[in-house]
Order: C-alpha cells, then structure tokens, then sequence
C-alpha cells in the first residue's frame, strides 16, 4: 500500500490494526498517524521484532487492505 494512501486510511485502519497487534495501544496507534515507519517502529518496540521482520509483517497486514 502506498504511505500516502496508508496516511489517508489511517483512521479506518486502526481498529483492524489494533486486532492484528493487541499490544500496540490506543495511544501509540494515536501518535503512529498513519505513518508506516512509525508503526513497524512500534512493532519493533512492543514485539522485539527486528527490522526486517516487522517490515515483513507490517507488508503482509496492509496487503490485505488494499
């Protein structure tokens, strides 16, 4: 998905997203914005994921969404 289309969609995607990683919380899906590098950030953060695996992750959830 395209980061501006991924921005624009944010406020729809946040539940669905919330679903997918339960530990993100209201709060950090607030201050993601919809912004992707935010999110595979937080990802990292709250999974202990590396890089390339959030990135991966975060690749398969949007495909689903487009």
């Amino acid at each position: 998905m395209d980061s501006s289309v991924f921005k624009g969609k944010w406020n729809q995607l946040k539940g669905e997203a919330k679903i997918q990683w339960g530990k993100l919380t209201d709060d950090d899906l607030d201050k993601i914005e919809g912004e992707k590098d935010k999110l595979v950030g937080k990802l990292q953060e709250r999974y202990g994921h590396t890089k390339d695996a959030a990135e991966r992750e975060f690749h398969e959830w949007a495909r689903g969404r487009e």
